[in-house]
């Protein structure tokens, strides 16, 4: 038996978590300190990381830090072995979305921030934690998105990052497999998180955007929910793990062909030309 498919009990395991003072991180901190992991809560939100670890006692520690940056996210590698003394498991989580905008309006600067956080983020967060992770034999989560699989209209930026993720996940996977490490990769659909509400819910083209997405593909799960998919990830060192499965599981195997069709269809469909329209007016304005 290989060690990729060996269990792996994260009890009295260390495991550090980026985007950690609310939504997915917070409540995968939650579920794995339960199964007896000493947890590191890493966040931009001081506050927000403080009170999520002071509810969790004694072996929760928060780190206030930006993924992306570089230097900053090195000295939490050392920060938390120090405390600690070891570092088992990493799940880059960490992430924003853009306001909709497409390729042709969106300031240079707020396509940098996506890519900064969600994808250089997460090579900021994984690569300082490697040498542990093989010493421990350990495992690497990165959270891509199920929106790596569909096309990236007004909200290019996202896709483009979470598409990218995939890739280092599954690099990570191959390159790790030698020393007895194991990477996996997430993909979320839609997550009801303050994120979403802010992106889809609280915006009249955000939720234009959320109606063309067809049943199962708009089913929302909670963060609780997609947390609890990555915990029982970890302890089965998945290679992937994919909430809702329903809908999404089929897509992600028969994407190369249902990407071509759906491609072509948006192309034509005179909704979707009405909403590129309204996105580039109110970015315009």
């Amino acid at each position: 038996m290989t060690i990729g498919s060996r269990p792996y009990d994260v009890d009295g395991k260390v495991v550090l978590i980026t985007g950690a003072a609310q939504g997915i991180g917070r409540e995968l901190a939650n579920i794995l300190h339960t199964r007896g992991a000493s947890v590191v809560l890493v966040d931009i939100d001081g506050e927000g990381v403080a009170a999520a670890a002071t509810a969790l006692g004694p072996r929760a520690l928060p780190l206030v830090a930006d993924v992306a940056n570089r230097e900053a996210m090195r000295q939490v590698i050392t920060d938390t072995v120090d405390h600690f003394g070891c570092l088992n498991v990493v799940v880059a989580n960490a992430g924003v979305v853009p306001r909709p905008a497409t390729l042709r309006t969106i300031e240079g600067q707020d396509f940098d921030r996506v890519i900064d956080i969600n994808l250089t983020g997460v090579f900021n967060t994984v690569r300082p934690a490697l040498d542990h992770l093989v010493t421990a034999h350990g495992h690497v989560v990165v959270v891509s998105s199920c929106a790596a699989f569909a096309p990236g209209m007004a909200g290019a930026p996202y896709m483009i990052s979470k598409a990218g993720v995939e890739q280092l996940g599954r690099a990570l996977r191959v390159e790790l497999a030698p020393f007895g490490a194991t990477a996996g990769v997430a993909y979320f659909g839609i997550v009801d998180t303050a994120m979403t509400h802010t992106t889809l819910d609280g915006d009249d083209l955000g939720r234009s955007l959320d109606e063309l997405l067809p049943w199962p593909l708009n089913r929302r799960i909670t963060a609780a929910q997609a947390a609890q998919a990555v915990a029982d990830g970890i302890e089965r060192r998945a290679p992937r793990t994919i909430a809702p499965a329903t809908g999404w599981s089929a897509y992600a195997l028969l994407r190369g062909a249902v990407n071509v069709v759906l491609d072509t269809r948006l192309t034509r469909d005179a909704r979707v030309h009405d909403l590129m329209r309204a996105v580039e007016a109110r970015v315009r304005i």
